[in-house]
C-alpha cells in the first residue's frame, strides 16, 4: 500500500462527500449536520500510474496491480474536542494511526449549508483543528513528563533520553507551535515517532471550492495556498461536488467532464501526487509474464527494504537485486531487450531504491 491519510476537518466542510467520491463508494453517509460520521470509514483507491500499464503491456502481463492509498474518513471535529467535546476523544485517537493528515478546509459560500463556525474563513477553520490537536499533544506529554521526571531523578538513563526530546516539544506546544516545528538530530527521529503526537503528522490542506473555481481556485484557497507554503505544508483545490459527479462516469465521459470545467485530470490524482511529495515515497514495480505490479517505500530506501515491501522474507534473505531502470525497459522494449543491451544491473543492499526501478529480487532463507 502507499500509505493512509485521515481525513480531517470540522462538520460540514465536505470530508465525507470528498470520501465517497475518492473511494467511489457510499461508505460514510454525506449528511448536512454535525456528526454524521460515526465511525472512521477507510476506503483503498488504486494509484494511477501510466508507467505501470505501459511496461505491462510490454510484458504481456496477465494482471495489472497498482500501489493502494488508503483513506481514513475521520468524524468531524469542534472547538473542545481535546477535551471531549462533540466525538472528540475518540477521533482524536483515530487520528493517530495515519501517515498523514489530509485537512478539509471550506472554501466555498452556500447559504443551504450550515458552518459550525457560523461563517466560511478557512484560515480559522485551520487553527481551530490544529489548536486542538496541539491541547491533546501537550496533555499527553505533560502525563508523561511527571513520570519521566521522577524515574530520571533515580538515574534512570532512557528517562532522561525521552526528557531530552519532549521537554523542546513540549515548550513548542506550550508557545503555540506544532510539534513537527522542532528540529532533532535524524539519528533521534525514531524516538519522536514512537510518541505518536498529532502535530508531528505531515499536513495536507484540501480546500473544498465550488465548481466554477475548481481549475483556478479561489480569494479563499489562495489564502490557505500561503499558510501551506508558510509551513511547509502541501496544498490541494478540490471541488468535493466535481468529484463526486466524476465518480459516477465511465473514461470517456469523465474526460469529457474534466475538460469542460477546465480540469485535465481529477482531484483524487492531484491529491495522490501532492501527498506522495508530502511524505517523501516512491513507487517501484516488479514486471513479469504473470502479472505488473507499482509498490511503495519511502525515499531513501534501501533495496532489502524495498523488497521487504514485498515479502518479509525478501528483506530477510536479501542476496541482490537486478535492476532495470524503467526507461531503460521502455526504451529497450522489455526486459529481454534491456539484458541485451546491458541495462540490467546487478545492485546490492547498499542500492539506493529509485523511483521507477524495476526489480527481481534474489534472495534465500
Amino acid at each position: 500500500m502507499g500509505f493512509n491519510c485521515g481525513i480531517v476537518g470540522l462538520p460540514n466542510v465536505g470530508k465525507s462527500t470528498l470520501f465517497n467520491a475518492l473511494t467511489s463508494t457510499q461508505a460514510a453517509e454525506a449528511a448536512n449536520y454535525p456528526f454524521c460520521t460515526i465511525e472512521p470509514n477507510t476506503g483503498r483507491v488504486s494509484v494511477p500510474d501510466p508507467r505501470l500499464d505501459k511496461a505491462a503491456e510490454l510484458a504481456k502481463s496477465a494482471k495489472v496491480i497498482p500501489t493502494q492509498l488508503e483513506f481514513v474518513d475521520i468524524a468531524g471535529l469542534v472547538r473542545g474536542a481535546s477535551k471531549g467535546e462533540g466525538l472528540g476523544n475518540q477521533f482524536l485517537a483515530n487520528i493517530r494511526e495515519v501517515d498523514a493528515i489530509v485537512h478539509v478546509l471550506r472554501c466555498f459560500e452556500d447559504d443551504d449549508i450550515t458552518h459550525v463556525e457560523g461563517g466560511v474563513d478557512p484560515l480559522r477553520d485551520a487553527d481551530v483543528i490544529e489548536t486542538e490537536l496541539m491541547l491533546a499533544d501537550l496533555e499527553s506529554l505533560q502525563k508523561r513528563q511527571v513520570n519521566l521526571g521522577k524515574k530520571a531523578k533515580g538515574g534512570d538513563k532512557e528517562a532522561k533520553a525521552q526528557l531530552e526530546i519532549i521537554e523542546p516539544i513540549l515548550a513548542a506546544l506550550e508557545d503555540g507551535k506544532a510539534a513537527r516545528t522542532v528540529e532533532f538530530d535524524p539519528t533521534r527521529m525514531k524516538e519522536v515517532k514512537a510518541l505518536q503526537l498529532l502535530t508531528t503528522k505531515p499536513i495536507l490542506y484540501l480546500c473544498n471550492v465550488e465548481e466554477e473555481a475548481a481549475a483556478t481556485g479561489n480569494a479563499y484557497s489562495a489564502k490557505v495556498a500561503e499558510k501551506a507554503k508558510a509551513e511547509g505544508a502541501a496544498c490541494v483545490v478540490i471541488s468535493a461536488a466535481i468529484e463526486a459527479e466524476v465518480a459516477q462516469l465511465d473514461a470517456e465521459e469523465k474526460a469529457e467532464y474534466l475538460d469542460s470545467m477546465g480540469l485535465e485530470e481529477p482531484g483524487l490524482t492531484r491529491l495522490i501526487r501532492a501527498g506522495y511529495e508530502l511524505l517523501d515515497l516512491l513507487t517501484f514495480f516488479t514486471v513479469g509474464p504473470k502479472e505488473a505490479r507499482a509498490w511503495t517505500v519511502r525515499n531513501g530506501a534501501k533495496a532489502p527494504e524495498a523488497a521487504g515491501a514485498i515479502h518479509t522474507d525478501f528483506e530477510r534473505g536479501f542476496i541482490r537485486a537486478e535492476t532495470i531502470s524503467y526507461d531503460d525497459f521502455i526504451a529497450c522494449g522489455g526486459e529481454a531487450g534491456a539484458k541485451e543491451a546491458g541495462k540490467m544491473r546487478v545492485e546490492g543492499s547498499n542500492y539506493d531504491v529509485k523511483d521507477g526501478d524495476i526489480f527481481h529480487f534474489r534472495f534465500n532463507v
